[in-house]
């Protein structure tokens, strides 16, 4: 994909605790609960942004989780999202997700990943170009960027 990289400031963070139902039979963070979290930043950093016409025309083309520890119900955890690339048509976040202090653990990096997004907008079969507004506010004109 080609694409641009994108500044720091097209990020956003999420705290949350580990909820009974964000867990499996072991007590620990069921895999789905990572994407909730990550999603909830995902749509923090589309407000903050103002894009709005991001939400309905975005699907998923691909998901990328690496579980790196596990967290615990009851635990606090923060969920990082950054845009990394924006391309003609797809754009890739890249997310972190940490777990603090708890009984059951140190802390410290539990989840880490990609997903990327097509441009497909309402009455399309395929993925158009992001709209100039959109590419802008993700920071398409800067060259050099923060990558996770």
């Amino acid at each position: 994909m080609e694409g641009t990289e994108a500044p720091s400031e097209t990020q956003a963070s999420i705290d949350r605790t580990v909820e009974w139902v964000d867990t499996d039979a072991s007590g620990h963070q069921h895999n789905s609960a990572i994407m909730r979290w990550v999603e909830a930043a995902e749509a923090d950093l589309f407000r903050n942004l103002v894009l709005p016409e991001y939400f309905p025309s975005a699907p998923r083309v691909q998901q990328v989780v690496n579980y790196t520890a596990k967290l615990w119900f009851g635990q606090r955890v923060t969920a990082t999202v950054r845009i990394q690339k924006l391309g003609r048509t797809s754009m890739t976040l890249a997310f972190e997700v940490y777990g603090h202090a708890h009984p059951n653990s140190p802390g410290g990096l539990a989840a880490h990943g990609t997903l990327t997004t097509a441009h497909v907008p309402a009455g399309s079969a395929t993925a158009q170009p992001w709209p100039e507004r959109i590419r802008q506010a993700a920071g398409a004109t800067v060259p050099k960027g923060l990558n996770l």
